[in-house]
């Protein structure tokens, strides 16, 4: 089998050439990203590899099927950059649920200690051999409201790193976990109580900038935003007001709504474009990581692993138990329990 493999990394390749080498399916690596004036490249292949920024909308879809690809490979949890409806009867589609929830989960922990504890700032003022403590005292966790937007596998490790901490901890899922013991809240109420709010839901319809210029009202002063799931869960533009304005006290993020044309690549010597953005890395209390927080190796080994095992799944049974469909009228929850294809 041989799969085009779009907005590939040298970490990917790596992690990717150990199934090379066992001669059962050959990628051909493309540094650029899907889209509708790159499609082309996927001309003679059985399938595409795609990652969180590739384009996969109704017209790449169309296109793919009239190269004669089959199947479309996500190495990634989220697929909200795939029309999974239109792929329905066309394409098959399969994605990595859970590479490591760990390695996102603790990089959202690495980014509030670090903006708590001024450790960012402490490094640059060191490296130019200021050891000054002025500007840098922090607060205890021990003690502090978390609130947690999403109770899947990463939400729930990083309650766990929380309550590790002592903070108290309060949750919001459209689909709470009752037996779970997770103090769960409205989403307002979370709003309102929480010191620390994270994020770790997917990007649907209804989370779209759920957290908005109307919600940051709710917020209490000085509270520290972090997300490391998806940039549009947040609008951009409002939480850059809430910062100007003194409402919130800190941003941790890992995710940008528009990152889709700046994460992953270097652009320190050009200007930046997006004025959004540049202020928000400008400001002392905000830390912007490029979506790196799956980036561990376990997680990167684990991502290969499940891609090629999925296409493998799909090739030698007909199916696969990761595969994204509109059969049942779902995305993720299927009445055929994975047993069979979805068409």
């Amino acid at each position: 089998m041989k799969f085009a493999f779009f907005d590939a990394k040298p970490y990917d390749r790596e992690s990717f050439a150990i199934y090379e080498e066992q001669g059962k399916i050959e990628f051909k690596f493309f540094e650029t990203k899907l889209t509708e004036d790159t499609v082309g490249l996927s001309k003679g292949f059985d399938g595409v590899c795609v990652f969180v920024n590739d384009v996969v909308n109704a017209n790449v879809i169309d296109k793919l099927r009239e190269y004669g690809v089959r199947m479309i490979a996500l190495r990634c949890a989220g697929y909200n950059n795939v029309d999974v409806r239109h792929c329905f009867g066309k394409l098959h589609v399969f994605r990595v649920p859970a590479y490591s929830p760990y390695s996102v989960a603790e990089h959202a922990a690495a980014l509030l200690l670090t903006s708590v504890r001024r450790i960012h700032k402490a490094y640059n003022r060191t490296k130019d051999y200021n050891f000054s403590l002025v500007g840098l005292t922090g607060f205890d966790l021990h003690g502090k409201t978390v609130g947690v937007v999403g109770t899947g596998k990463i939400g729930r490790i990083f309650i766990d790193i929380c309550r590790g901490f002592g903070m108290n901890v309060i949750a919001y899922d459209k689909f709470p976990d009752e037996t779970s013991g997770i103090n769960y809240v409205d989403l307002d109420e979370l709003y309102e109580k929480s010191d620390i709010i994270s994020f770790h839901c997917p990007l649907l319809e209804d989370t779209y900038h759920m957290l908005g210029a109307r919600e940051i009202e709710k917020l209490k002063k000085g509270v520290v935003i972090i997300n490391t799931s998806r940039g549009a869960l947040i609008d951009a533009q409002a939480l850059l007001d809430g910062i100007k304005a003194r409402k919130i006290g800190a941003a941790c993020l890992d995710v940008y709504e528009e990152e889709s044309d700046i994460f992953f690549e270097d652009f320190s010597g050009h200007i930046m474009d997006d004025e959004v953005i540049a202020r928000l890395i400008s400001m002392p209390n905000v830390i912007v990581t490029s979506h790196q927080a799956f980036l561990t190796k376990e997680a990167l080994e684990n991502i290969a692993r499940t891609t090629v095992e999925n296409i493998f799944e799909f090739s030698e049974k007909g199916f696969c138990q990761n595969e994204l469909c509109y059969r049942c009228g779902k995305i993720e929850d299927c009445k055929n329990q994975r047993a069979k294809k979805c068409f």
